[in-house]
């Protein structure tokens, strides 16, 4: 039996200027050049962080599923954003890139405790000296 090869696949279309970039999640032929000759654009993805510190996606779902369902398949970003959104299982690197940031969130609260404890020594040995004199 022959394996048939996927013609389509979904990935970042780079728009945007230098310093400043926003993506185009586009189903596209897999040997077209990145932002050339998309069949369709399904969502957009802006990665640096608004006002509000949220990076924003906008994604059709629909026209997505309607593409894995004929075959096509994301890219390794697109695969890690849609395992974010639900639309696929999540992806082993977002699991492994969660689980360091759950260890840095652990390691920055236990140096902040640490330091909370230091400060109330230094406060508790400032009031002792402030007493003996």
């Amino acid at each position: 039996m022959k394996k048939l090869k996927t013609i389509v696949t979904l990935r970042f279309a780079l728009y945007g200027c230098k310093n400043r970039p926003f993506f185009h999640i586009v189903a596209t032929n897999r040997k077209r050049p990145r932002n050339y000759g998309a069949l369709e654009q399904v969502g957009t993805y802006d990665p640096l962080p608004n006002t509000r510190n949220e990076k924003l996606v906008s994604l059709n779902m629909d026209r997505i599923r309607y593409w894995l369902s004929v075959g096509a398949r994301p890219s390794r970003p697109v695969a890690i954003l849609l395992g974010l959104a639900g639309i696929l299982p999540p992806h082993p690197r977002s699991l492994v890139t969660a689980a360091r940031n759950r260890e840095a969130l652990a390691v920055g609260a236990q140096t902040l405790d640490a330091l909370d404890e230091a400060e109330k020594d230094e406060e508790a040995e400032d009031t002792e000296k402030g007493t003996e004199s």
